[in-house]
């Protein structure tokens, strides 16, 4: 459970010295050891239709909750959790085994490390995280939400079906959250100078030929989850102005500009052509 370790590496570094600095929501979501397995074999399944997951088991969780069989966070100290796990494996042992071809997960011994877990994690058990934030926000103090990949993996508006199983955009602080949209009063996207994609799916500017190289080399251009290496290109201006309307970024906080003084001469893409016309703001989808 790698939530754990990062508890371990915040305490060890000193940045989490009391327990009262983290606090995890009822409603969090869980991502379990099987959904991850799931994740990989359905990756490995596929043959020339890989969508580049990170194989962290993020989409069959999420997956769970659209079909209302979640695991969130307070099913943890439930007395129906080993009754809830088994609800939520029997169907992905079948697909394990009938499938997939692999071992299918021992719901007994998963449901006995779920119950070590949960000791550990339980002081950090929030019961009502909306009320607290409404009630910062009411009581005027600075709330800052911080949301994780870019807009364009955006399972509503990204380059479906190359997207990630959740909302990237900044109204997702608010649903994630439970806060109203009124609440947020600034939004800034961060992009680098440069594009970067990990996995498959479409990139425009991608540059598959030495210029690429290097900015992936002076870039250190690895996945944060996977390590893979990332694919490397021009700035895409049409992509940048889609994802500043549709996440209604304020300000951009532009990073890794240094990386493209090894360059003589810089370019960005301006526009598509579609059917033989240049287009300026042409969605996306």
């Amino acid at each position: 459970f790698e939530m754990i370790s990062e508890i371990e590496g915040l305490k060890k570094n000193g940045y989490l010295l009391d327990v009262k600095q983290l606090s995890i929501s009822d409603g969090a979501l869980l991502v379990m050891p099987f959904h991850r397995q799931l994740d990989q074999a359905r990756e490995a399944w596929k043959s020339g239709t890989k969508i580049g997951t990170t194989g962290r088991g993020i989409g069959p969780s999420y997956e769970d909750r659209a079909s209302r069989r979640a695991l969130l966070f307070r099913d943890l100290f439930s007395d129906r959790l080993e009754e809830k796990l088994t609800e939520c494996l029997e169907e992905k042992n079948f697909l394990l085994t009938q499938l997939y071809g692999q071992e299918p997960v021992d719901i007994k011994t998963c449901y006995e490390k779920i119950k070590e877990v949960a000791k550990i994690l339980e002081p950090y058990r929030c019961h009502q995280v909306s009320f607290d934030v409404n009630q910062m926000l009411a009581e005027g103090k600075r709330l800052l939400f911080e949301g994780a990949q870019g807009v364009l993996l955006d399972n509503w508006h990204g380059t479906f079906p190359f997207v990630t199983s959740s909302g990237t955009g900044a109204a997702s602080a608010c649903s994630g959250v439970g806060v109203s949209p009124r609440a947020i009063d600034k939004v800034y996207g961060i992009t680098k100078a440069y594009c970067t994609r990990v996995g498959t799916g479409p990139f425009p500017t991608e540059l598959e030929d030495e210029t690429g190289e290097l900015l992936q080399k002076e870039g250190h251009e690895f996945g944060a989850t996977t390590g893979r290496r990332r694919r490397c290109g021009w700035l895409d201006l049409v992509a940048l102005r889609y994802s500043l309307r549709v996440g209604g970024i304020d300000n951009i906080v532009l990073t890794k500009l240094d990386v493209l003084s090894h360059f003589a001469t810089l370019k960005v893409c301006t526009h598509y052509k579609v059917n033989g016309q240049l287009v300026e703001n042409q969605s996306m989808m």
